[in-house]
């Protein structure tokens, strides 16, 4: 009797001391610099940036996974995408993907944004390949592509890709960063402009942008009314807002935000990938972090994880900013929803 209350003592207390058992830290970095009291209504005062995997060689396209839930995100000088989650940690998703040439091939080679179509399908923007792909998340077919040239040219790399809310459209921008020379690779280039472009639901390829120099990240307003590409040019580092019209195609662009009015604190940084919450408030990578924008364009502050920063994406809830931060994914809890 003595011995079984005994063993039934040293069971509750081992359960008592697991339960309490506090959940695993993550290292922190950086800072988030707070420009105007708007963005106390989007981070904490308290909030801090977690990285949650290293050791990568150059983190892109992130997006989430709701049904696994997990995050996928791209290392384009190796060819990979990794899966993040918080009970699995980082593993390998798919290997040697975006070129599928004779290697070498350029610096970034591998596949670069991602994005979900709504359909169990992920969207690839493929570097080397050139084109963008889809491979359906269910395991029941293999990876395919939907669109690798333009009236019978190929693209320069696709780079990042969204899909319209509502009338599915999936547009994708087409800098030349995948080729092996860059943006000098005037020998490997058959467009003459690095645009954007719409894939219609009916197959159908519009080129929708065609006077930015390096158009880079996309994304679109809550309503999807707007639809800002970010420009990673040196000289004009800019993201612009287009009216999305009924029929899927653009309106004329407008400055949204002048990246060039913000402290550069490292010389690598452009304006890149970038993401909406539910509020209207812009997240874009860029000057010193994530560059966070209020729907009227005014610079509310900055995540500064330190590295220069290239994309973003919502997770977990919807209330967690995962960020592509050179070799490490960082996260930060927000106050407000991502879309």
């Amino acid at each position: 009797m003595r011995l079984s209350l005994l063993l039934l003592l040293f069971l509750s207390s081992f359960y008592f001391a697991a339960a309490q058992t506090p959940p695993p830290r993550f290292t922190t970095i950086g800072r988030i610099i707070r420009q105007a009291p708007g963005l106390d209504q989007l981070l904490a005062p308290d909030a801090r940036i977690e990285i949650v995997a290293a050791g990568l060689g150059h983190t892109e396209g992130p997006v989430w996974v709701p049904d696994s839930s997990m995050l996928l995100f791209t290392d384009a000088p190796t060819r990979t995408v990794y899966r993040w989650s918080a009970t699995g940690g980082l593993s390998k998703f798919l290997e040697h993907t975006g070129y599928t040439g004779r290697m070498p091939y350029g610096k970034e080679p591998g596949s670069n944004g991602l994005a979900l179509d709504g359909r169990g399908n992920l969207l690839i923007c493929d570097h080397g390949d050139r084109r963008l792909a889809l491979l359906p998340l269910g395991g029941k077919s293999g990876k395919r592509t939907l669109t690798d040239n333009f009236e019978g040219k190929r693209y320069n790399s696709p780079n990042d890709v969204v899909v319209h809310p509502t009338n599915r459209s999936i547009y994708f921008t087409d800098p030349p960063y995948g080729l092996p020379q860059q943006t000098q690779d005037v020998a490997n280039r058959e467009l003459p402009v690095c645009g954007v472009y719409r894939l219609a639901p009916d197959g159908k390829v519009s080129q929708e942008i065609k006077e930015l120099a390096l158009p880079n990240g996309l994304a679109f307003s809550p309503d999807g009314r707007t639809l800002y590409v970010s420009q990673s040019d040196s000289l004009r580092p800019l993201i612009m807002a287009y009216d999305v019209r009924a029929n899927g195609q653009l309106g004329k662009g407008r400055v949204f935000f002048d990246m060039s009015k913000l402290d550069r604190p490292r010389p690598k940084e452009t304006p890149d990938g970038l993401k909406t919450d539910r509020n209207g408030n812009v997240w874009a990578a860029g000057f010193g972090g994530i560059v966070v924008v209020s729907a009227r364009g005014q610079h509310l502050g900055t995540i500064d994880t330190g590295e220069v920063v290239s994309n973003c994406a919502w997770g977990d809830d919807g209330r967690t900013l995962y960020i592509a931060s050179g070799s490490f994914l960082c996260r930060v809890q927000t106050l407000v929803q991502g879309f």
